[in-house]
């Protein structure tokens, strides 16, 4: 874990544990090391802080994000230094490329499969994370269900935040497209079990 990123940490344990403590189940399913996807339901602006810090004593997590967020100075000079990712809606190639790149040499990636915060709808899963799945078939998936995040925007409710990370047994290697779909589809179903589309 880079120093960078550990002093981002911080900074995001203030804001996600500032009012309560966060529960997380199932971290030990995260390996240590290998390369590794983690897919998430994207319900809040701070589902990746949420992340961060719920999978912090497993893995540095490397997270697929809008590009536009690059373009707001400083914040595109830290996702760089923090090895963020950036990726842009209907152009996914250069984004996947870099993070196929990132599994190849055994990091950890997560993916937000939906595409964009669900605002209360039930969204389709996109291709991305399959896609990511077929290049690096070694790629260890683990879902990750995030609930209660929304209640650290207001000062209003005390937040109760919960973390569930779904460890996902994938069928032996090769692994063809049509498996990858599959597994990430089943692997969203089982977290949105959990975490049911909130606005």
């Amino acid at each position: 874990m880079t120093f960078s990123y550990r002093l981002a940490l911080t900074a995001a344990r203030v804001v996600v544990e500032g009012r309560g403590p966060v529960s997380v189940d199932g971290a030990d399913h995260i390996p240590r090391s290998g390369p590794t996807m983690i897919i998430a339901n994207h319900d809040t602006p701070l589902d990746a802080l949420v992340v961060g810090v719920a999978a912090r004593r497993r893995r540095q997590v490397r997270f697929l994000a809008k590009r536009s967020l690059w373009e707001r100075p400083p914040l595109g000079a830290v996702l760089d230094r923090l090895q963020q990712i950036p990726i842009e809606r209907g152009r996914e190639s250069g984004g996947l490329d870099a993070a196929v790149e990132a599994l190849r040499v055994g990091h950890c990636v997560c993916v937000f499969p939906e595409g964009t915060l669900s605002r209360g709808r039930t969204l389709r899963v996109r291709s991305g994370a399959a896609r990511l799945l077929t290049a690096v078939p070694e790629t260890q998936l683990i879902g990750c269900a995030v609930t209660g995040a929304g209640a650290l925007m207001s000062l209003r409710h005390r937040p109760r935040v919960r973390v569930v990370f779904l460890p996902h047994s994938r069928e032996p290697l090769p692994v063809s497209y049509e498996v990858s779909v599959e597994s990430v589809e089943s692997s969203m179903r089982a977290i949105r079990a959990i975490a049911p589309p909130s606005p």
